[in-house]
């Protein structure tokens, strides 16, 4: 069996799965300073696993840089790797590698692998990942690295498997993050998120793209700390509707909540554009996450803002959620594909334990 963890810095994650089977999903919360070890065993209890039952482990981790653009056993290498990696990921990073070392220290001849949510646009060229600064300044790991990558590599191999993979795929993460890749034959050459999770889309909390020159004024007025902060957690559908769920927005009724409603899908609209002009053309939208896969009036306007490149959606069927979403005069398919990052990350772990003949 393998476990499958994703920790956060105050929660924790955990899914374990014996083959295809689900044995155990769990979460545990509110973990105080220093209480990952404790959290993790409390959550394989809860899990009914012993840990003498698992095989290996496997762990989401956010940020890879430019050298981790791969699920990896983890090795003092691999973990000075992702520890230096902090600074790309100070949110996110830190509580990566807690994770990692709870592990290590409730069985510590277990095998443990990390995949990386930037691994997956590793492949999208130079100038799509540059920015326009002095090379000094590039030196310092200031590029474009692109988040959201297990979904991603996960969308791509459902619909590989389906035998309907697309050339040119606009793959839409909705979520409480969002974000937008252009996947041509199954690689991605571009994406909305940057040098860290916050740039692109408008999102549950995070402001999205905003002018550098705006960022430092926050910083001016603030503090960086402060405007650290404000752009992370108290933006996006929060800042501009008093909500961060898409869900209180739409039953809220406010000028406020239809306003950020409108914001989210126009700027979903936008960075579309963009993200087909990577591609040079359109033969496919789809759409993953918590909100790509439940909500039908954000695929709708998102859908029909694409009008222009021959999406034509059915309108019963995105109503009733259905897998397939285009009607008989699309010139572009339109797909809901459920989100499957665990299975993911199993099976790229997987696949590197069987290289390595463990």
């Amino acid at each position: 069996m393998w476990l499958i963890v994703n920790a956060g810095s105050s929660s924790l994650k955990l899914k374990v799965l014996d083959g295809e089977r689900e044995v155990a999903t769990v979460q545990v919360g509110e973990i105080g300073a220093d209480g990952h070890q404790a959290a993790m065993a409390l959550g394989l209890a809860r899990a009914g696993v012993p840990v003498d039952r698992l095989t290996a482990v496997a762990h989401r981790v956010v940020h890879g840089g430019s050298g981790l653009t791969a699920t990896r056993r983890v090795t003092p290498e691999v973990l000075r790797q992702i520890e230096a990696c902090v600074p790309l990921a100070p949110l996110h990073n830190p509580a990566n590698l807690v994770g990692l070392q709870a592990i290590a220290a409730l069985a510590p001849g277990l095998h443990q692998y990390a995949a990386f949510d930037t691994a997956f646009h590793a492949t999208n060229p130079e100038v799509a990942v540059t920015y326009a600064l002095a090379q000094q300044e590039r030196d310092r790991g200031l590029r474009r690295y692109g988040f959201h990558g297990i979904s991603y590599a996960a969308l791509v191999r459902i619909l590989r498997g389906r035998g309907a993979l697309p050339e040119r795929l606009l793959a839409c993460h909705l979520g409480n993050g969002c974000s937008l890749a252009a996947i041509v034959n199954g690689r991605s050459v571009a994406t909305t998120m940057g040098y860290s999770p916050l740039d692109g889309l408008t999102m549950g909390t995070r402001s999205g793209g905003i002018d550098g020159n705006a960022v430092l004024r926050l910083a001016e007025v603030h503090g960086v700390a402060a405007a650290g902060r404000i752009l992370n957690r108290e933006s996006g559908l929060l800042g501009l509707g008093g909500h961060s769920d898409l869900r209180a927005l739409h039953a809220a009724g406010t000028p406020e909540a239809r306003f950020a409603l409108d914001h989210f899908a126009y700027w979903a609209v936008r960075h579309a554009g963009s993200m087909v002009a990577a591609m040079g053309g359109l033969d496919a939208v789809a759409f993953t996450g918590g909100i790509g896969e439940n909500d039908p009036w954000v695929r709708k306007e998102i859908l029909s803002g694409l009008s222009f490149l021959g999406v034509s959606p059915d309108l019963a069927a995105n109503a009733r959620n259905d897998a397939v979403l285009h009607d008989a005069t699309s010139r572009v398919v339109i797909l809901v594909v459920p989100a499957d990052e665990e299975r993911q990350i199993a099976l790229e772990a997987q696949a590197v334990m069987a290289g390595e003949g463990a």
